[in-house]
């Protein structure tokens, strides 16, 4: 557990998450609309060193950046699926499964298709408008 008390404390949240990651392919993130999923997931991805130009892909469902080895990182935001057949005909399982890091914003969407490995994050907004962190796997 780890509480996230300002954005300027999110590159640090960022690097103990990545240290954590080892060999964890598969990270589902939970929590509200504006809890900051995409935020810390754009914060992850710069610590892996990917330069790219983050946002949510949630009209686009799914955003690939590179890190500092080459190695795709996919970004996933299941918010406008409406149906888990989407899910598998977009070929969801196919990027689980490829041994690449898959970060996902509105994972119980999918749920049926999760793989068991599956990393569950879950933010929550606190009083203060901090937000905790929770890594299960």
């Amino acid at each position: 557990m780890e509480i996230i008390y300002t954005l300027d404390r999110l590159p640090e949240t960022a690097r103990r998450f990545c240290e954590a990651i080892g060999s964890r392919r598969v990270f589902a993130f939970h929590g509200a609309m504006g809890a900051g999923k995409t935020t810390l997931i754009a914060a992850i991805c710069r610590c892996l060193g990917a330069e790219d130009d983050f946002g949510s892909p949630t009209f686009s469902i799914i955003n690939e950046y590179t890190d500092k080895e080459g190695n795709p990182i996919y970004h996933f935001d299941f918010y406008r699926i409406d149906s888990l057949s989407e899910a598998i005909d977009m070929g969801a399982e196919e990027y689980f499964y490829s041994g690449d890091l898959c970060l996902m914003e509105w994972p119980e969407r999918i749920g049926k298709i999760l793989p068991e490995e599956t990393v569950d994050v879950d933010i929550t907004v606190n009083p203060d408008g901090s937000r905790t962190l929770r890594m299960t796997d």
